[in-house]
């Protein structure tokens, strides 16, 4: 304890009574010279009572107090100099062999690649502040942050890579823990996920919420941490401290209490307003620079880490303009976390039959084919009022915002939803169809559960939605034609590679560039088959060519009076979709007026320019002769 609490102790002097500091100083000049016994023991406040240590405030804070000085000067519990891993050596030696990202003793986390970075899980009972802390680590607010007592906002695990100082490490948001969920339940399933994590993981940061002390749920969390990770490496955070720093020493009552768990001295922080970060960065570095050695020593040595690094950066660089960024959207319940699953290959998000299972957006990565993918999978899209709020409504916000940020939308229906109502698509999803094209992103639409129409009394269903959904579809959204439609298993693992092969082949046409003489070619061809009603009312189309990709913008640049209408650009649409196979993504058409030429030439006006007057040839000579 004594190592973490001083400091901020000694930063906010003013809410601790100058006696303290008084005790502090002398037994800080007592350990310079003799360290001292150990005055203040752990077992003493395991062994009393909660109300006993309330009511002796006044003299266990005096020892509280020396307890820290020990610390303060450097003196551990068993008298003995603590040995850091920042140290240097017994000889006095400074090796100062450094290479790329490694140093002696030492590790620079800037220049380590993602994929070689130590994993760190935050774990607690809920609503203890965790997603507010993953927040915070990567300067972001992705998680969803809401206070619910009675609820779990998070249930699947979320993964982001976090900032901390010049610490860069992989941090994994995971669902409150309660060791009394029934079997079978959503709890126990998010329990056996975060087990599953915790042993993939260098580090786990047990959080408590300080303001309501030490809870009942915390011990059976703390049981059910030695139980199922034994092994693993764990600091005790204490959350929602920001309040405690007053004059009646209430923090360092909490940190002597959290000590119940068992699991070494507890840092106080507080996530939503960044106290305690430094102390809390002092707690977890040695635990993961000593990690990075090891695994620079298991990949051959400093020389071969450097080697594996530039060809990691090398390879990030080129993938970084590649990455296809896929957003799986729907209605709740369609299988969207199933088929996420299922293109992973992977219990990667929490799947059941309950409806509305996902709140947060979670986004994963993988590889396919050698290109890089990054898939979002997002809560499901209902239509809410502005009266509603709680997590549900921050669920929508946020995958509104992930449909933005995507290059290819892939709109997930359900066979067996439509076989009963009878039509393809409900007003939910025309919106999220809607959207995503008015945002200009690729659309692919994926009918999922097609393992239940495909018995004998459902044929005939099955025969009539392979016909009459793309139909539909088309007459919807009339703005986009030639949308994909795939038809699907997801929970069977049928149509895997067919929906990824037509995600890439949408991704491709959605960058399509052609060269604008190519395109002038065709723009003759195409005008001179339309068909004018009057070839004076026909509008002078100069030259044509594309400005944007992704998704295709074009320019027609008109001179004259006459301009495109509406009729002509979606005849030059259409055409374009079919004579250069863009179907199912939007296309742009702007148009701009060439301006008129002067008399002088120019295409602009000539009022102002000066010009060199005419030579006047001179008669002087011919005068002379004369």
């Amino acid at each position: 304890m004594s190592r973490l609490w001083v400091p901020l102790l000694s930063q906010r002097r003013r809410f601790i009574p100058n006696r303290v500091f008084h005790i502090v100083e002398s037994s800080r000049r007592i350990c310079s010279s003799t360290p001292s016994p150990n005055l203040l023991s752990d077992s003493v406040f395991l062994e009393s009572g909660w109300n006993t240590r309330i009511s002796n405030a006044r003299l266990l804070l005096p020892l509280a107090a020396v307890h820290i000085a020990r610390g303060y000067c450097g003196v551990p519990e068993n008298g003995l100099p603590e040995k850091r891993l920042n140290d240097s050596a017994s000889d006095g030696k400074v090796v100062a062999n450094k290479v790329q990202g490694v140093q002696r003793n030492s590790v620079d986390f800037k220049k380590i690649p993602i994929n070689m970075l130590p994993t760190v899980v935050l774990v607690g009972r809920p609503n203890v502040g965790k997603s507010a802390l993953f927040n915070r680590f990567i300067k972001r607010r992705e998680a969803l942050v809401y206070n619910t007592p009675d609820d779990h906002v998070t249930r699947d695990i979320r993964e982001g890579v976090a900032k901390l100082g010049d610490l860069r490490f992989v941090v994994l948001d995971s669902s409150g823990l309660e060791t009394t969920a029934s079997s079978g339940s959503i709890l126990e399933r998010t329990a056996k996920m975060t087990e599953n994590v915790l042993l993939k993981s260098q580090l786990a940061i047990f959080l408590i919420d300080a303001r309501a002390g030490l809870h009942p749920f915390d011990l059976e969390v703390g049981k059910w941490l030695r139980r199922h990770a034994p092994n693993i490496n764990l600091v005790v955070a204490m959350n929602k401290s920001e309040s405690l720093f007053d004059n009646s020493c209430t923090l360092l009552a909490a940190g002597l209490e959290a000590q119940r768990l068992g699991f070494g001295d507890p840092v106080p922080i507080s996530a939503e307003t960044g106290l305690g970060m430094q102390e809390l960065y002092g707690a977890i570095k040695p635990v993961l620079e000593k990690y990075m050695l090891k695994v620079i020593s298991d990949n051959g040595g400093r020389d071969r880490f450097h080697q594996v690094t530039n060809s990691n950066e090398d390879d990030d660089t080129l993938d970084s303009k590649t990455k296809l960024q896929l957003a799986i959207v729907g209605r709740p319940n369609v299988g969207k976390s199933t088929l996420l699953n299922t293109l992973l290959q992977s219990d990667r998000v929490l799947v059941g039959p309950e409806a509305g299972l996902t709140r947060d957006s979670i986004r994963a990565e993988f590889e396919f084919e050698g290109r890089t993918i990054y898939l979002v999978d997002t809560a499901g899209w209902l239509h809410r009022t502005k009266e509603e709020k709680g997590p549900g409504s921050l669920s929508v916000m946020q995958s509104t915002k992930n449909l933005m940020r995507a290059h290819v939308v892939a709109l997930v229906l359900d066979a067996e939803e439509i076989a009963r109502e009878r039509r393809s698509m409900k007003h939910s999803e025309v919106v999220i169809a809607r959207r995503a094209v008015e945002e200009g992103r690729a659309l692919v639409v994926i009918v999922n559960k097609m393992d239940l129409m495909r018995g004998k009394k459902n044929f005939a269903s099955y025969e009539k939605i392979l016909e009459a959904v793309p139909e539909e579809i088309q007459t919807v959204i009339p703005q986009v034609t030639g949308i994909p439609v795939i038809f699907i298993s997801a929970l069977e693992g049928r149509g895997r590679l067919e929906v990824m092969h037509q995600v890439i082949e949408t991704y491709e046409k959605w960058c399509t560039r052609l060269s604008t003489a190519r395109l002038n070619r065709w723009l003759r061809k195409v005008m001179s088959r339309h068909s004018w009603k009057d070839q004076s009312a026909q509008p002078k189309v100069k030259y044509f060519t594309q400005v944007k990709a992704r998704p295709p913008t074009f320019v027609a640049f008109v001179s004259g009076k006459i301009r495109l209408s509406d009729t002509d650009i979606r005849f030059l649409t259409k055409s374009l979709k079919e004579d250069f196979n863009l179907g199912g993504i939007p296309i742009r058409i702007m148009q701009r007026v060439v301006p008129k030429k002067t008399v002088d030439g120019g295409g602009k006006s000539n009022k102002h320019v000066v010009r060199t007057p005419e030579r006047i040839r001179s008669n002087k000579r011919s005068l002379i002769v004369e």
